[in-house]
C-alpha cells in the first residue's frame, strides 16, 4: 500500500505543478538566458551524486557517478515503456527520480554527418535509482522485460533542450553535439546518443526539459 499511496502522491505533485507550468513559461525565459540551469516544473529528486541539470540551449562537458538503473526496451512506444518502468518501482517501494533516461536507435547518413534517430520513438527507456545500493541487479522476477542494470561512472557532452521527448528534439540536439564534437578533436565520441528527460508524460510539451547527451574519453590516452 506505501508504494500506491507514493505513486498518488507523485501524481498529484505533477498534475498541481503542471496547472501552473504553462503560466510560468513564457516568464521564465529571460530568466534562463541569465542563469546557468534551467527552470523545470518539480516532480522528482535527482539520483545521489548527479550534476545538475546544463543549460538550454548550451554545451557542456559533465561527469555522472555509477549508478543502478532499471531499463526496458521498446514495445509499444515510449509511454508503454514508461509505465512498465513506473509499475516496477511502484511494486518494489522505489522513489521516482529524475531524469528518465532514453536510448535511440542511431545511424550517420554520411560519414561526417551528424548522428540521427531512426524510428520516432526510443529503442529503450531507464528509471535511475535514487542509489546505486537499492534493489539488486537482474532481470524484475515480476516483469523480466525490466531489467536493472549497474552502470559505470560516465563522462558525457550534452546540450539542454526544451520541447517534446520526440525525434525531431533528439536530432536537433544530436546535430549540436556532432558539430561540438568535430570543433574539439581532443575527445572522441564513446557511446551512443541519449536523451534524459526531467518531465512526465503529463507535462505539456512546450514546458518540458531535457538534455541529449553523447558518451566521450580523450583522443589520447591520459
Amino acid at each position: 500500500m506505501a508504494a500506491s499511496h507514493g505513486s498518488h502522491r507523485w501524481l498529484s505533485r505533477t498534475a498541481t505543478a503542471v496547472a501552473v507550468a504553462l503560466g510560468l513559461v513564457a516568464a521564465t525565459r529571460a530568466d534562463e538566458e541569465k542563469s546557468a540551469r534551467p527552470w523545470l516544473v518539480p516532480e522528482a529528486s535527482l539520483p545521489e551524486g548527479f550534476p545538475p541539470p546544463g543549460p538550454v540551449d548550451e554545451i557542456v562537458v559533465k561527469t555522472y557517478p555509477a549508478h543502478r538503473l532499471a531499463r526496458v526496451r521498446a514495445e509499444g512506444g515510449g509511454n508503454g515503456m514508461f509505465m512498465k518502468l513506473f509499475r516496477h518501482i511502484e511494486r518494489n517501494d522505489i522513489q521516482m527520480t529524475a531524469p528518465v533516461e532514453m536510448s535511440w536507435q542511431g545511424e550517420r547518413p554520411a560519414a561526417e554527418g551528424p548522428p540521427t534517430a531512426v524510428g520516432r520513438e526510443p529503442e529503450a527507456m531507464a528509471f535511475l535509482y535514487g542509489k546505486a545500493g537499492i534493489g539488486a541487479a537482474g532481470a524484475d522476477p515480476k516483469d523480466p522485460q525490466v531489467v536493472v542494470e549497474d552502470v559505470p561512472e560516465v563522462k558525457v557532452v550534452s546540450i539542454g533542450l526544451r520541447g517534446g521527448y520526440d525525434k525531431e528534439t533528439f536530432d536537433r540536439g544530436a546535430k549540436r553535439l556532432a558539430a561540438w564534437l568535430a570543433e574539439h578533436p581532443e575527445w572522441q565520441a564513446a557511446g551512443g546518443v541519449r536523451t534524459l528527460a526531467y518531465n512526465s508524460p503529463f507535462v505539456p510539451n512546450v514546458a518540458k526539459y531535457s538534455e541529449t547527451q553523447i558518451p566521450i574519453r580523450p583522443s589520447r590516452p591520459e
